[in-house]
């Protein structure tokens, strides 16, 4: 990313987180009494909440510690509270701007009206951020059940366990790497797949307290694979990289691999390594040049962009991630009016795609729009040219 872009990115962000928590603060200086006459405690604990994660964030990329670590997921709900607060407090505003020109809010009710209605903020706010919370800590399993009409061989059927956007770092820790690894296990599968945002960004707290070492793939007959994601890069390539690839993580960067059965899983590199590192992802076509197309075609792209370049290659599935499904209420409706599918799954001619809500998180700990989940896919393969069925 070239420095004018990425400081008119960082000028747009802090335009509107600022401007996002002085509208919250001004609203509830001037709703709530007692934050108006707190001429001290009010501005002091608003502005340490405010800034916890800008704090956290850097904190972390001079030097990670508990304490970067505690900034960071204080500055997450935070972060959480100040979608919810802006959103609440401005449908309050809409409200009272109605009741007031129908002469149904005169003005020694309106102080009231202000007061109630950012205490109801506070209110629901933290129900729903509560609950978000509780929400992300329980993953679940999403299972798929599809069919590629072309043989595999003898393999019959296929079991895979893909998990993407396991965002290993300051919230995503020993904890969460024993849970997956138990679940994988109890699942059982031919392969597994990590479909990149393996890391959260800066490598400071993975590397610190060595957070992948904790996680266990299973024994599976066709063993472990993985792509980048566009956090690999956020973090540094250079160090990110190497750091997966040494626990014995098999990164497919641009790659293909064959496994039993012919089957062939494609490994594209996230479209953001052109952005971060002037290197630009091969073509798909030119990954499936010389491939036995006769044979199902796997494809491992982290973002699910521009999903008409694997229908007019003939992909027989494509697994994808990302997305978080929005990961908060409501902007899982927003990543769904963006990417022409935000989750679950899509079938366009003989393509199948498949997009996960993905294991960790960003920002947040909050899950309030979506799940924590780890995707079982059951693949069944039918040879339609020789009439051969499962």
């Amino acid at each position: 990313m070239k420095t004018y872009q990425f400081l008119i990115f960082i000028a747009i962000v802090l335009a509107i987180y600022s401007s996002s928590n002085l509208y919250i603060y001004l609203k509830g200086y001037h709703s709530v009494p007692f934050f108006h006459s707190s001429r001290i405690w009010y501005p002091l604990v608003f502005f340490l909440l405010a800034f916890a994660f800008i704090a956290g964030k850097f904190l972390e990329a001079w030097h990670s510690s508990v304490v970067s670590d505690a900034l960071n997921i204080l500055g997450g709900f935070w972060l959480a509270f100040m979608l919810y607060g802006f959103l609440f407090l401005l449908l309050s505003d809409l409200v009272s701007l109605f009741l007031r020109i129908a002469g149904m809010l005169p003005g020694e009710r309106l102080l009231h009206f202000r007061k109630w209605s950012f205490l109801l903020t506070l209110a629901l706010s933290f129900v729903l951020i509560a609950g978000g919370f509780i929400n992300a800590l329980i993953p679940r399993v999403k299972q798929y059940d599809i069919t590629i009409d072309k043989s595999a061989g003898n393999i019959k059927s296929l079991r895979i366990a893909a998990v993407s956007d396991i965002h290993l770092g300051s919230e995503i820790r020993k904890r969460s790497m024993n849970q997956l690894s138990r679940i994988l296990k109890e699942l059982k599968p031919d392969l597994v797949l990590l479909l990149g945002d393996i890391v959260d960004g800066e490598m400071g707290p993975v590397l610190r307290s060595d957070l992948l070492r904790y996680f266990k793939a299973p024994d599976s007959r066709d063993g472990l694979y993985a792509i980048t994601g566009n956090h690999e890069y956020i973090g540094g390539a250079r160090r990110t990289i190497p750091y997966i690839e040494s626990k014995g993580i098999r990164l497919l960067k641009d790659e293909v691999v064959t496994i039993e059965g012919g089957i062939q899983i494609i490994g594209r590199l996230d479209r953001d390594s052109k952005r971060f590192t002037g290197t630009e992802r091969r073509p798909l076509g030119e990954l499936l040049a010389g491939l036995d197309t006769t044979r199902p075609v796997i494809v491992l792209d982290h973002q699910p962009v521009n999903l008409a370049e694997s229908e007019q290659q003939r992909v027989d599935l494509q697994l994808s991630g990302h997305t978080h499904n929005g990961q908060m209420w409501p902007l899982n409706h927003v990543v769904n009016w963006i990417y022409e599918l935000s989750y679950g799954y899509k079938r366009k001619g003989n393509t199948q795609y498949i997009v996960s809500s993905g294991f960790g998180l960003w920002g947040p700990r909050v899950r309030s729009g979506s799940n924590s989940e780890i995707m079982l896919l059951n693949i069944s393969f039918r040879d339609t040219v020789r009439g051969t069925a499962d």
